[in-house]
């Protein structure tokens, strides 16, 4: 199991949404708070981008910007441009949308992606980000990247039959490899943080024994052995770097399993305990109130 890849299907909420503007001089747009994370590549022209704090930064063609917590910001042709709020109008939750804000200065163009992530439960991963990442472009760096804001530019710029059904996977594709150039982009000599857990050959190797199997009895005498560390020195070590002890991981990835389960699929209940390492409703029931406020079939009512 790719834990990366696993991470993100369990924290987001509903479709991505993408789409494409066009602004000419002067412009600018505010992009208030809000639940919804989002990404931001220049496709043609610059502009700025004016953070909630610090100073204004300059953004060239094949820059890329990652809100990842929803946190207000601005992007304008220069820093003294009046700003707009950003208001977009979807209509029957169109995957695919176009701004155009007129102007008779110069043009700029934007790739813009929207996700929506389960901020009540975020993982762990989501909060060592921080409130914005820059990639700026940069000949040779992020192949993987360059190519995926090219397919979907091109899908934004060019819509053809099949482009609704290809868009999300594009959209999804995006944010894994911004994600990875973040990850690639940390220090070497990081001790802790997802960033370290996701290479640290012992840890990422418990990682993916729980992401692909927490059904299973797992303790931490036999994570440790499948990680190849005593127990003691496994405990500390994944405590350590993960922010949390094994066990307490496996829980809480349990039940993360779960509310997914029960959100997604219309497994029974009995299917939904099995398969998160529960022998029972009653004790499935029971730890999933316990976590989350509500029965899980209650739960299961209200997502």
């Amino acid at each position: 199991m790719d834990v990366l890849s696993d991470v993100l299907s369990a924290m987001r909420t509903g479709q991505p949404y993408a789409g494409r503007t066009r602004s000419q001089a002067p412009w600018g747009v505010l992009f208030p708070a809000g639940d919804t994370a989002c990404c931001h590549v220049v496709l043609r022209g610059g502009c700025w981008l004016l953070p909630r704090k610090g100073a204004p930064v300059a953004l060239a063609v094949g820059d890329v910007l990652f809100s990842p917590h929803g946190g207000s910001h601005a992007l304008a042709d220069h820093p003294d441009s009046p700003l707009t709020d950003f208001h977009p109008e979807r209509g029957d939750d169109a995957p695919i949308g176009e701004v155009l804000i007129p102007g008779t200065g110069p043009a700029t163009e934007l790739l813009c992606a929207a996700y929506s992530f389960d901020h009540a439960r975020p993982h762990p991963l989501l909060g060592d980000l921080p409130e914005m990442i820059h990639l700026p472009a940069r000949v040779g760096h992020h192949p993987s990247l360059r190519a995926a804001v090219d397919l979907l530019g091109t899908e934004l710029r060019e819509p053809r039959a099949g482009t609704e059904a290809i868009l999300p996977a594009l959209v999804d594709m995006l944010l894994l490899y911004v994600l990875r150039a973040w990850l690639d982009e940390q220090p070497a000599q990081a001790t802790t943080g997802w960033a370290r857990a996701l290479t640290d050959p012992a840890i990422s190797t418990a990682l993916r024994r729980v992401h692909r199997h927490p059904e299973r009895p797992w303790t931490v005498e036999s994570l440790a052995a499948e990680a190849g560390l005593s127990r003691a020195a496994f405990a500390k070590r994944f405590t350590a770097v993960v922010g949390r002890p094994p066990l307490g991981y496996l829980s809480w990835w349990r039940m993360t399993t779960a509310a997914r389960l029960l959100r997604d699929t219309d497994a029974p209940l009995r299917t939904v305990a099995e398969r998160c390492g529960y022998g029972s409703e009653f004790a499935f029931a029971k730890a999933f109130k316990r976590e989350y406020g509500l029965a899980p079939g209650r739960y299961r009512q209200t997502v």
